[in-house]
């Protein structure tokens, strides 16, 4: 059987982008196989090339959301590199940028001033708070936007309120971006015109707030931090295990709980005892239910631990560090890593987690080296070596 190519071959996309939310929505373009032309400034890059030098030297940020781009370095102050700039969107399918508020406007690269210009252009503005409200001049750095969007009132314990420990407003932005870039492609595709799209930091996470939104907005109350207990379920927590692992099992309803009495706490008589045979009584009773489950499994080792709740049927998971993932059976059972190309060396990596039967694999090319492809871009324009000689020495171009 042929395989079909990647659903992105052929599909241009220019990028002025920084940090993680446009860089990791157009990285997500690339890996299905659009050629992504990542423009920096000469005098550094992206900013999240120096965010840190674990990945062998270069920055785990920018190694996880830059594979498989091309790094075309440019003054955009410079009329020069900003008319290379607009060279570059006049042959693309799509331009994405995540400057700082007012700062593509003032350059003309805002998505609506494009889209006029090039009807056919799909152009993303990726920002904090959106184009115009009384929040749309703030910055908004990741951590802010979660505590503007009510994640970190609802993440943490009782005691301390605590940000999610991924970028989760970058992230939700990204996708949105990512997603609303194939929906616009897809519309372009039965009507021949692109035109904008605008993704806000701020409306991407207060949309996956979801549940406790809808809950305080239709009458309830604030949501209860409960650390990664369950608020209204239980036992639904993570319980120490004798090697000094956890592991976070959860009881759905009642039938489980007898099960979970009988077969892992080895206490059948818990079972349809009143303080624990309903979950409302748990609930109630949800210290000392926690402490019946927790003197079980503190006798188990992880592995044990695992094993019995299974074995009854109950839902579980190990509490795994992030250096477990990067080892976790499962990743390795389905050959979920890869080798991708960059300036130090291969690099491990995950294949991204949309899987296209029939498809070739997805495209996880390099790590570009700032202003890897400077020169090769604008040869591909026109310019010969004497221009872009001067556009170096004038710092235009690196």
């Amino acid at each position: 059987m042929s395989t079909q190519p990647l659903p992105l071959a052929g599909i241009t996309v220019v990028a002025v982008e920084q940090a993680v939310s446009a860089p990791f929505a157009t990285r997500q373009l690339a890996d299905l196989g659009a050629r992504v032309i990542k423009v920096e400034r000469t005098d550094g890059g992206d900013f999240a090339r120096a965010y840190d030098t674990a990945a062998r030297g270069l920055a785990s940020h920018f190694v996880w959301c830059n594979r498989g781009k091309e790094s075309v370095a440019l003054d955009l102050k410079d009329p020069r590199g900003l008319d290379v700039l607009r060279r570059l969107i006049a042959d693309a399918d799509v331009f994405v940028q995540n400057l700082a508020h007012g700062a593509a406007a003032r350059l003309g690269l805002d998505a609506a001033t494009l889209c006029a210009a090039h009807p056919k252009l799909v152009a993303v503005d990726i920002s904090g708070y959106g184009s115009d409200g009384p929040y749309a001049h703030k910055r908004a750095y990741d951590m802010l936007v979660q505590c503007e969007a009510g994640l970190v009132s609802v993440t943490g314990t009782p005691e301390q309120p605590v940000k999610a420990g991924i970028p989760a407003a970058d992230i939700a932005a990204a996708m949105y971006a990512f997603s609303g870039v194939l929906a616009a492609l897809v519309r372009r595709g039965t009507t021949g015109r692109g035109g904008p799209v605008e993704i806000s930091m701020l409306e991407a996470l207060a949309e996956w707030l979801g549940h406790p939104l809808h809950h305080v907005m239709h009458g309830g109350t604030e949501p209860a931090r409960t650390g990664v207990a369950h608020a209204v379920i239980a036992p639904y927590d993570a319980y120490p295990t004798a090697d000094g692992g956890q592991v976070l099992l959860s009881v759905q309803n009642d039938r489980e709980w007898r099960r979970l009495a009988q077969l892992v706490l080895e206490q059948p008589e818990l079972a349809d005892h009143p303080a624990f045979a309903t979950n409302a009584a748990r609930v109630t009773h949800r210290t000392k239910t926690d402490e019946v489950v927790a003197q079980a499994l503190a006798g188990l080792t992880a592995a044990e631990a695992v094993e019995r709740l299974e074995s009854a049927g109950i839902a579980c998971a190990r509490l795994n560090t992030v250096e477990d993932v990067a080892a976790h059976p499962q990743l390795a059972a389905r050959s979920r890593w890869r080798e991708v190309e960059s300036p130090v060396g291969p690099l491990r990596a995950l294949l991204p987690p949309i899987n296209l039967g029939g498809s070739q694999e997805a495209r996880m090319g390099a790590v570009p080296a700032l202003g890897e492809h400077t020169c090769a871009t604008l040869r591909a324009l026109g310019m010969t070596d004497e221009q872009l000689a001067e556009l170096r020495r004038d710092g235009v171009i690196a």
